[in-house]
């Protein structure tokens, strides 16, 4: 059997109108708290890795996570790959664009990356 066709004035998450579908998608941990605080949840679709207050923020999607996912590197490894990731132009975390297309957000909140 196959699945229904995708409705184009549909969220394809969601499966809300677009008009109403406010999907959010948050890249910053202290954001996601803010959200919740606000009774907003129910519009947040994705969040970060390190995203885990409150509680249940953790069952939401990842969108963003560590490009050190199952490791455990030494503090001279993660100097070396973060180092090597900025020069070629890449980011400290890896986006799982699938989850981010999928969301069609509307807003995303993030942060630029401190300096230390």
């Amino acid at each position: 059997m196959r699945p229904p066709a995708p409705n184009p004035g549909y969220n394809r998450v969601t499966q809300r109108p677009k008009e109403v579908c406010h999907a959010h998608l948050l890249f910053l941990p202290s954001a996601t708290e803010i959200v919740y605080e606000l009774g907003l949840q129910d519009q947040l679709f994705g969040v970060t890795h390190e995203c885990d207050f409150p509680p249940e923020a953790k069952l939401k999607p990842h969108v963003v996570r560590s490009v050190f996912d199952g490791m455990e590197p030494t503090s001279a490894e993660i100097n070396r790959v973060i180092s090597e990731r900025l020069q070629e132009g890449l980011g400290i975390y890896d986006i799982d664009q699938d989850v981010m297309n999928a969301a069609e957000p509307d807003l995303l909140l993030t942060q630029a990356i401190c300096e230390v």
